[in-house]
């Protein structure tokens, strides 16, 4: 059941001048006769690169496409974002530039939970939407919710799904938590330690972390010490991977990782030839494209962008940015040709599709901007993740 869960080196040049004005009577900010404005708040510099990077440049692909045949109902869009580099401090500055200089109809795509939290001060007001935020904190859908859609599965959720799951089927009995003292970094916790208390085992100990550490050897003997057998991550993605072979080297086989959505990324799986993350577990709300590239839609789409991008590997960001990309022109679509914030949030409301590249079924309605609640568990198997279970929740 669902829950309420700049960079001029990039490939894709994002232009930062509007090109036209609006026109037409009783149209909303960054909307012309001509262009539709988005605009989006990622970290181009700071520990989520991995994710941000690679979801921007697809999401202009996917757009550079619709725009080659003429736009959505004969507008343009045109995607202008700004780095915050992970730093909270930075939003402030970007979004105001972003809602108040460039006039963004809506935020698309803006990435880090307490950074979307902080940028709601400036878009809520302003009666702003925020779409498909790389965020899969619950607050994402905080009132006012008519502004606020998300795609995924919640953190609390996810986590939650992942400890039962481990309990059951690995046979875990004592889980701890490794983590982000930020909102996302909580979500994460909260979602172990309501797993624990379902699955009926012990919540051992934690570590709570910031986003520039680098040595967790620590933070290890500590939840050693504790007995943890399942450690549940909510750290950036490089600072995963040293996790991972920090416990290798430390000899501690007994001890399995799991993540979030948050570290179910082709990076990890893939890191040192496969071997640094081999074994390692995610609960996310969606799949992973390696085991499904026999879908025409898919390898299609793989081979497309990875062939402008000039990229050899299909990134998890690249699939989020081409799957919200994807949403975002469905909607733009049925609100037609007269394009308000209200005719948009409407449409929102009533998408319902299969998302052929996550792997997932979007259904929202009046009430439920929850794109899907379904959890997908994972597994890096030979340097790929291989899917073990799907959870509607």
């Amino acid at each position: 059941m669902k829950k309420f869960l700049k960079s001029a080196g990039l490939a894709f040049a994002l232009s930062t001048a509007l090109v036209a004005s609006p026109s037409l009577a009783g149209q909303s900010q960054g909307v012309s006769d001509t262009e539709i404005v988005l605009g989006g708040l990622h970290d181009l510099s700071g520990p989520f690169t991995a994710f941000s990077v690679p979801a921007i440049k697809a999401a202009e692909h996917y757009f550079a496409e619709i725009n080659a045949k003429g736009g959505v109902n004969g507008r343009k869009i045109r995607y202008v974002v700004e780095d915050h580099g992970y730093n909270v401090s930075k939003v402030g500055p970007a979004v105001n530039k972003l809602v108040n200089k460039d006039k963004a109809f809506a935020m698309f795509m803006s990435l880090g939970t307490p950074h979307n939290l902080a940028a709601f001060k400036v878009q809520d007001p302003k009666g702003i939407p925020n779409i498909m935020p790389l965020s899969a904190s619950g607050q994402m859908l905080n009132e006012p919710l008519k502004l606020h859609f998300t795609g995924q599965a919640f953190y609390v959720d996810m986590m939650k799904t992942g400890v039962e799951y481990m309990a059951k089927e690995q046979g875990s009995t004592v889980v701890c938590s490794m983590y982000l003292g930020n909102d996302f970094g909580k979500d994460v916790q909260e979602g172990t330690k309501a797993g624990a208390e379902a699955a009926g085992i012990k919540y051992g100990a934690e570590t709570a972390h910031k986003g520039d550490d680098g040595d967790f050897v620590g933070a290890l003997s500590k939840l050693k010490a504790a007995g943890c057998n399942l450690v549940a991550t909510a750290l950036g993605v490089r600072q995963t991977l040293t996790v991972l072979g920090t416990a290798k080297k430390m000899g501690l086989s007994d001890m399995k990782f799991m993540g979030s959505s948050a570290s179910f990324h082709t990076v990890i799986a893939k890191a040192g030839e496969g071997k640094i993350a081999d074994g390692y577990y995610a609960a996310s709300g969606w799949q992973d494209i390696e085991a499904r590239m026999s879908d025409p839609v898919v390898s299609g789409w793989v081979k497309a962008f990875t062939e402008a991008a000039g990229e050899k590997l299909m990134g998890t960001g690249a699939m989020l940015g081409r799957s919200a990309a994807e949403q975002i022109v469905r909607a733009l679509e049925a609100a037609g040709k007269d394009l308000t914030h209200e005719s948009f949030l409407a449409a929102m409301e009533s998408l319902d599709y299969e998302d052929v590249i996550l792997g997932n079924k979007v259904k929202m309605g009046p009430g439920d901007h929850q794109g899907t609640s379904t959890v997908f568990m994972s597994q890096v198997q030979g340097g790929s993740w291989k899917l073990l279970a799907t959870i509607d929740e």
